[in-house]
């Protein structure tokens, strides 16, 4: 195969592009990022220029590639990995969208949801894809975009046009329209996708009203996603997968049992259950968290809407901080006697609970409470939702009784934030010695398929933790703690 010991990681994310640069040893050695403009057209609707998503990508590539002084001739293959449901529909020919790319936040189609709800389509969803009926995936914005844009639904079903996820659309830029193709985590992201069967479900399809030939085909994460030549020379694209499946790998979390927690501006959990998709009673979602060699590997995921977000609004809408990370120095300095607990719903409440119309709340104020007292709250919440993650995952899989979570993303860097996670988890935190799991994810499953990185247990070998946080606080504090949780919670949700 063409190339050396690099590979180029393209790691397109909600408000940035990066290029991400790894050696031999699967190390980073050089990144370029950009980030890109976020559109609000309408109440509860977020969309991208696809042309930004695209030339971001482009230029970081370029960017950490010129940083590093690799050439393409160099590179042995490329991994992308992407901001999983956002909706793209473009033209088979020119390549050109007739529409914006919505993305994963937008909430256009929730009547749409509660119309197909109240027909019956939902238990037929959970089945066949294990997820919800909801505005967050790609199935309804792609129906969305046929029923909406002028001329859209004539042309597609005259095969006149394509629809992909956004890491099918830059692997159609890449290869200059000669591939149209997905991975397999992210086609189970679009509503349409039969996890079971591996193959696109005629049955939503039908009900969705949307034709087959508009759908890519659908591949393992690691394997030939066609070459491109935008970087200087020919370089194949040889791995694939959604952000929260390429941490979960980056954490070599490839053991039933193993579990990935990663906290950015929200919170994504995935807990591998190996080749069973266990179906949840507690309203988690089930997917694929890899598929290598035509094995799929299946997982069970919750999705907290608001981690990092609370700190960022301690800082930008109360002004009570001035950096992020002061929030680990405040949060040990509180009152002990004030017990704040804040439910930060700003966006609604994600798994187990699913209640989009809540919003959010502060519980046990006194007048002294303090930005020492909000940062600790805060802090906290993202531990206590953790829990509520954990708990619906050992409901539906008892299995994961014994579950050392793996974390990374930008709170993970806070000793004290980590440290209550286990406190309140009564189970061990591994933080590893990069936070930057979701790229080397994608790195990894470039480079094995290259041949210039080790396989999944060479490669889970070399996984080693920074840290360990051990729970230290005994069982009666954790569930005092946790049951005032779950009080307040459910008086939020009844407001």
């Amino acid at each position: 195969m063409a190339g050396s010991g690099y590979i180029l990681a393209l790691d397109q994310g909600t408000t940035s592009s990066r290029g991400i640069v790894f050696d031999a040893a699967m190390r980073p050695i050089a990144q370029a990022q950009e980030e890109f403009p976020q559109h609000f057209p309408d109440s509860g609707w977020v969309e991208h220029a696809p042309d930004d998503l695209w030339q971001t990508t482009l230029r970081s590539a370029q960017a950490a590639l010129m940083q590093a002084g690799v050439t393409a001739a160099e590179l042995a293959g490329i991994g992308i990995t992407n901001q999983r449901e956002t909706t793209l529909l473009w033209d088979a020919d020119t390549g050109v969208c007739l529409y914006n790319a919505i993305v994963w936040q937008d909430r256009r189609t929730a009547a749409l949801c509660r119309r197909l709800r109240d027909e019956g389509l939902e238990p037929l969803i959970r089945r066949q894809t294990g997820l919800l009926l909801d505005p967050y995936f790609s199935g309804t914005k792609l129906k969305w975009l046929l029923d909406n844009v002028p001329g859209a639904r004539d042309r597609a079903e005259a095969g006149k046009l394509r629809f992909g996820t956004v890491d099918c659309y830059l692997i159609w830029k890449l290869t200059e329209g000669r591939v149209h193709a997905t991975d397999a985590t992210n086609a189970a992201r679009t509503m349409l996708y039969d996890i079971h069967r591996g193959d696109w479900s005629d049955d939503i399809c039908a009900a969705l009203d949307i034709p087959r030939s508009l759908l890519p085909e659908v591949r393992d994460c690691a394997g030939s996603f066609g070459d491109t030549t935008l970087l200087g020379g020919s370089v194949p694209i040889l791995g694939v997968a959604g952000d929260q499946q390429a941490a979960a790998i980056g954490q070599a979390c490839f053991t039933p049992g193993m579990m990935k927690s990663t906290y950015g501006t929200g919170c994504f959990a995935l807990l591998n259950t190996g080749d069973r998709a266990v179906q949840s009673q507690n309203r988690l979602l089930t997917t694929v968290a890899y598929q290598l060699n035509g094995q799929r590997s299946y997982a069970l995921e919750g999705a907290i809407f608001i981690a990092g977000a609370v700190v960022q609004w301690l800082r930008d809408g109360l002004g009570l901080i001035q950096r992020a990370d002061q929030t680990g120095d405040l949060a040990p300095a509180a009152d002990a006697a004030q017990d704040l607990v804040m439910v930060p719903a700003f966006t609604g409440l994600g798994a187990p609970y699913w209640s989009p119309d809540t919003r959010g709340a502060v519980f046990g104020l006194t007048r002294n409470s303090g930005p020492a007292e909000f940062a600790r709250a805060a802090l906290e919440s993202v531990g206590l939702q953790t829990r509520d993650l954990l708990e619906a995952m050992q409901a539906d899989w008892p299995e994961c009784d014994q579950t050392v979570l793996r974390v990374d993303g930008g709170m993970a860097a806070s000793d004290w934030t980590m440290q209550f996670l286990a406190d309140i988890l009564g189970a061990p935190v591994d933080r590893p010695h990069g936070l930057e799991t979701t790229a080397l994810g994608a790195a990894w499953l470039a480079g094995m398929q290259a041949g210039i990185y080790p396989d999944q247990a060479g490669f889970a070998a070399r996984w080693a933790a920074e840290r360990r946080f051990a729970p230290v606080r005994d069982a009666a504090w954790r569930d005092a703690k946790y049951a005032r949780w779950k009080r307040a919670v459910a008086a939020t949700m009844s407001v």
